[in-house]
């Protein structure tokens, strides 16, 4: 059931999609792929090397969110496995849609993939790439969360030395996207998720967040919490992104 592969989806609301894609577009330096879908609603990042691992979906309704595509040989048969691990089947559509115990949506999905991108090297000579999907998980849900995970990926796992909120889940060698659990202050609510950068220049890669549309939300030791144009969170972290 282990995935060989992770992709992290961006997806927005239909009234602002389009922007989102453009700005993450930008920041990423990466192309648009062709829509595809019954409703067109589907695109791709397309670094210039490597495997895609980033996508884009406009949302017939509802709000601003992130999910994961896990690449398994057999989806039907990782999605058995995940339901009877907790998790909850939404559709088959040949890919497989479920919810994790906490209610974060994500899919198998047989889609080849083996070459990890390089990340970004920009003119000043830092470098960024997006390195880790974030799960942010309330309290009462933490323990079934990061055991449902453990048990999905079968991923190595640790508390972070940066703070006990924090369970990092090492990808293996080659896997564009890592995890983290982060425990949230509030007692209860839904899981959700966003995406984490590694920079070897946060300030400078800051800055060039900035100038594309993005707004500061908080700064902290080793990361900073930026919001996109359409209000979708992630994180500029002090993560390797090579």
């Amino acid at each position: 059931m282990s995935p060989f592969w992770v992709s992290a989806f961006l997806d927005s609301a239909p009234e602002h999609h389009q922007e989102g894609v453009g700005f993450w577009q930008a920041a990423t330096g990466y192309a648009v792929s062709a829509p595809r879908g019954d409703g067109a609603e589907f695109a791709t990042l397309v670094p210039p090397d490597g495997d895609d691992f980033l996508r884009v979906q406009r949302l017939r309704q509802g709000p601003d969110r992130v999910h994961l595509d896990l690449h398994v040989t057999d989806p039907r048969a990782a999605a058995d496995a995940a339901v009877v691990a907790g998790a909850v089947e939404l559709v088959d559509r040949g890919y497989v849609v479920l919810a994790s115990p906490g209610g974060l949506v994500f899919c198998f999905v047989d889609h080849p993939a083996t070459h990890r991108p390089a990340a970004t090297t920009h003119a000043d000579g830092s470098a960024s790439r997006v390195r880790q999907v974030a799960i942010d998980v309330p309290r009462a849900a933490y323990d079934v969360e990061w055991r449902f995970w453990a048990a999905l990926t079968g991923w190595e796992h640790r508390v972070s030395t940066i703070s006990e909120a924090f369970r990092v889940f090492d990808a293996p060698e080659g896997q564009p996207l890592g995890l983290l659990l982060q425990r949230l202050g509030e007692d209860d609510g839904p899981v959700r998720a966003h995406l984490d950068w590694g920079t070897t220049d946060r300030a400078a890669e800051t800055e060039r967040h900035l100038a594309l549309g993005a707004r500061v939300l908080a700064v902290h030791s080793h990361w900073t919490v930026l919001s996109d144009p359409v209000g979708r969170t992630y994180c500029l972290t002090d993560g390797d992104p090579r």
